[in-house]
């Protein structure tokens, strides 16, 4: 959330949409099922103007490519500059992701890199990268899509899996999730069954 707004206000973004996946394609299915994750994440940003749920994810079926999604909304925005934000380390590994080299045809890449943090980039992506790469913010507003900026946000150390971890041990985690968000987890029992499944957590 943190990163998103440091992006927000310091390319001037109009809106941020955040699209829940139905089926992720690089990892095993969340424990929280997509109606579980619709109602924390609508909690979350419920208070920050220019947030926005975008569902089309979860009305799907299969595995959530970003290039339908992009495709989605290019066919929805026509020629409106578009983003779309990936983390450093899902950035180097971009290449292993469907119909990557498209992806640019759709949407302007804006890589959120914490400051120190260098993920080396696969020779493939480095040479695809090669006069894609822009340091002016301005570009990303000029055209629909066809850059790739690099975008340093504020490091902060929370992980979603230890979150999950903390609340099925029993410990709270207020103040690394927003308010409305732990309090869903706690009324619902969300996550409070691994204690059970996954020993090694407890």
């Amino acid at each position: 959330l943190r990163a998103a707004l440091e992006v927000m206000q310091n390319l001037g973004l109009d809106e941020i949409r955040f699209i829940p996946l139905r089926q992720p394609p690089h990892r095993e299915p969340p424990v929280a099922s997509a109606e579980q994750r619709l109602a924390m994440l609508s909690l979350a940003i419920e208070d920050q103007p220019g947030f926005r749920v975008d569902e089309r994810e979860l009305h799907r079926q299969g595995p959530s490519y970003s290039f339908d999604t992009l495709t989605s909304l290019r066919a929805e925005l026509g020629d409106t500059p578009l983003l779309l934000l990936v983390g450093a380390d899902a950035f180097a590994g971009l290449a292993t992701w469907h119909r990557w080299r498209e992806l640019i045809g759709l949407a302007h890449l804006v890589v959120m890199r914490r400051p120190g943090a260098d993920s080396p980039l696969p020779n493939e992506l480095g040479q695809w990268l090669d006069g894609r790469l822009t340091g002016d913010p301005a570009a990303l507003a000029r055209a629909p899509a066809g850059r790739v900026y690099y975008q340093p946000i504020t490091q902060l150390d929370i992980a979603a899996t230890a979150i999950r971890a903390m609340v099925a041990r029993g410990a709270s985690p207020r103040f690394l999730v927003p308010p409305a968000v732990w309090d869903h987890i706690r009324d619902t029992g969300l996550y409070r069954v691994q204690a059970a499944t996954n020993p090694q957590e407890n």
